[in-house]
């Protein structure tokens, strides 16, 4: 099952408000903070599923016995929507390596269309635990397409997707193609339009972020 932020109450459904909001949205750099802010909380649960080691720390006055995480996950982001909420992953996992993809909609005359993946940028990724970011989780096809890139090209460890608000389609598709992939997520809506946004959703993540493409 997918671990989904707000089946809790937390302040994080403050941010979360935020972000849907049509008018408080129109403020560019607190649509990016909220992401950034969600970003953080959802790390910080990722972060409980890792393996711990017993480490002693050396004080001004003595040892201090504390369990230190034994992984430090590489951050994957899908350009551009994904920039906001990938920083708040990278405020929690300071040593963290990063990665980044371009992948896009090729749509044919019908309206049907496939995830092209143009570009990635990464460090060697065997062996690596990975956290893919995006902040819509719509149909599900462009993670998949992503992560099956990835694990074509690396052995990797382990992978988990994080998104802000998923659609119930797109995470049923990610857990179709992808069984041993654990999916975090702030909210998940029932519907999508015939062009496959989210409803209710928050809009297009990208221009919210960083103005209409042209």
């Amino acid at each position: 099952m997918p671990f989904i932020l707000n089946k809790t109450d937390s302040i994080a459904n403050q941010f979360l408000a935020e972000l849907r909001d049509a008018e408080i949205q129109q403020d560019k750099g607190r649509f990016r903070r909220n992401q950034q802010k969600l970003g953080g909380i959802l790390a910080y649960e990722i972060s409980k599923t890792f393996p711990y080691t017993d480490s002693e720390i050396t004080t001004p006055l003595g040892i201090a016995n504390i369990n230190l995480p034994n992984v430090q996950p590489v951050l994957v982001t899908i350009l551009r929507a994904g920039l906001p909420f990938h920083q708040g992953f990278m405020d929690v996992f300071e040593q963290s390596e990063s990665a980044f993809i371009t992948a896009c909609r090729k749509t044919n005359k019908s309206g049907a269309f496939t995830i092209q993946v143009d570009h990635i940028s990464a460090p060697n990724l065997d062996g690596k635990t990975l956290i893919i970011i995006d902040t819509m989780l719509a149909t599900g096809q462009s993670i998949v397409r992503v992560c099956k890139e990835l694990l074509a090209q690396y052995q990797i460890a382990e992978l988990h997707v994080a998104a802000i608000i998923a659609s119930t389609e797109g995470i049923a598709h990610v857990r179709a193609n992808l069984p041993k992939v654990k999916v975090w997520v702030c909210a998940v809506d029932e519907e999508m339009t015939s062009k496959s946004y989210i409803v209710p959703g928050l809009g297009d993540a990208g221009d919210l972020a960083f103005g209409e493409k042209a």
